[in-house]
């Protein structure tokens, strides 16, 4: 009934559904795979993502890149054609596609002809179905995951990273705070057991969620139900608890990037306290408030940074904010002391509220435009399923316009009042110290060479 009733709806082709982004006609298939189905404005054209629940968060510090790994060999071919042939079938639908494991999830991005979107979803159908791993396959999937996590992991790197001196400064403080592996996960000895085991799972309709977007079949509702809801249902893996901070870190520390140079960069991080509500649009509002105060104070009224930034990153369990800046080495000091007067004046005047209201305006207005055609609502629906509830999509600008001042206040004085965690990244030498060393090795070297003259002057006999 469910998908004559949305059948009916595509057949109407009802204008105001197609523009009301955030309104999706969403539901499940009896073996539990989650449906969300939108019809868009762009003709001739479907984007597709299938979402699997499970991510690098789900596995210890030796098997995170396990699912990483399933991600390519999926890819790897259904039949004796291998890899190259189930490229070619893709490019004969004219369809283009990829996959991205994170933290959080696995994604198969699709873009595609209209007019093949069941064909293109029986091809990755037959994927997630047919893909049958081999030793060679498994080898071969090895080296481009290998490729991506940037080469081979060789005894060097391995022990830059045991100096932290392999990471960025964010990552360095999470590996710190016992928030992330300390090494890269490797994936040399991963096995075709523990893949199967993966698979087994996590690849399940329960687990999943297909989105589709675009100039919709009218019997694509009827299509998914038969073909997609014959996939089996699996009993529920649990995810793991996302780590929270466990030991203790250095709140000053320098980092040693690169061998010589003049340039530095700053790093002030923080945790970002808990909020009662609106945790996220209040912390996104604030972001931007205090990047916007960096540029002021850094670059227009005292030179020191071409492009300060404030970021928000999360790792494991425990969201972070950062003020960040790019310096000449020579100007660390007086950095620092602008950043620690400008929280200071935060922390005394709070928020300026013309400032404040003119970065909400402007955050609420980029809405308009954030989320542009079908690719870009499928990927809004994918970074968004948390929000998804009655039909709906929680409305950005709406709860951006709820956030208040005092609540941003409130916020700021939460963040600035801890004493966060400031890391500096500099080259080991500057250029000048370089030039002294230089001088000074050529200075010793000359008097060596003039101590050896006068030496060998006074061993020779006079006539």
């Amino acid at each position: 009934m469910r998908c004559l009733l949305f059948a009916c709806l595509l057949l109407g082709s009802l204008p105001a559904f197609a523009l009301d982004r955030f309104q999706v006609e969403g539901y499940a298939l009896p073996n539990g795979l989650q449906l969300l189905l939108k019809p868009g404005t762009e003709r001739g054209h479907v984007a597709i993502r299938l979402v699997v629940g499970v991510g690098l968060d789900d596995f210890d510090c030796n098997e995170k890149e396990l699912p990483h790994l399933l991600e390519h060999l999926l890819f790897s071919g259904i039949d004796a054609t291998g890899e190259g042939g189930l490229e070619e079938r893709m490019q004969a639908l004219g369809g283009d596609w990829n996959a991205f494991t994170s933290n959080a999830d696995t994604t198969f991005v699709i873009e595609a002809p209209a007019k093949n979107q069941r064909k293109v979803l029986d091809l990755l159908l037959d994927l997630l179905t047919q893909t049958r791993f081999d030793d060679n396959a498994i080898n071969a999937a090895k080296r481009v995951v290998e490729r991506e996590d940037g080469g081979h992991y060789t005894r060097l790197r391995r022990f830059l990273d045991r100096q932290d001196l392999g990471h960025s400064a964010s990552n360095q403080l999470a590996v710190e705070l016992g928030l992330k592996c300390p090494q890269r996960a490797e994936v040399e000895g991963l096995t075709r057991e523990q893949l199967d085991k993966v698979r087994k799972a996590w690849y399940a309709p329960n687990n999943m969620t297909l989105i589709v977007v675009g100039d919709l079949d009218k019997l694509l509702p009827a299509y998914l139900e038969r073909a997609w809801g014959a996939l089996e249902a699996v009993d529920p893996s649990e995810h793991r608890s996302l780590p929270d901070i466990r030991t203790s870190a250095a709140h000053e520390r320098t980092i040693t990037r690169g061998f010589i140079g003049n340039s530095a960069k700053l790093h002030w991080l923080v945790p970002e306290p808990m909020l009662d509500d609106q945790y996220d649009e209040t912390f996104d509002l604030l972001k931007e408030y205090l990047e916007w105060a960096l540029y002021r104070e850094l670059r227009l009224n005292h030179g020191l940074s071409y492009g300060p930034w404030a970021e928000r990153e999360v790792f494991g369990g425990v969201g972070f904010m950062s003020l960040n800046a790019d310096l000449d080495r020579g100007d660390i000091a007086e950095a620092e002391q602008v950043l620690e007067d400008l929280k200071a004046s935060l922390l005394k005047n709070g928020l300026d509220a013309d400032t404040f209201n003119r970065i909400k305006q402007a955050a609420i207005a980029h809405q308009a435009w954030a989320v542009q055609g079908n690719s870009g609502m499928a990927d809004y629906y994918w970074s968004a399923l948390g929000d998804y509830e009655d039909g709906r999509f929680a409305d950005p600008a709406r709860e951006l316009q709820g956030v208040t001042l005092e609540a941003a206040n409130k916020a700021m004085r939460e963040l600035l009042l801890q004493p966060g965690y400031l890391r500096i990244e500099k080259p080991l030498f500057s250029d000048d110290q370089v030039l002294w060393l230089i001088g000074g090795a050529v200075g010793v070297l000359g008097l060596v060479l003039l101590g050896w003259h006068l030496r060998r002057r006074k061993s020779v006999p006079s006539d």
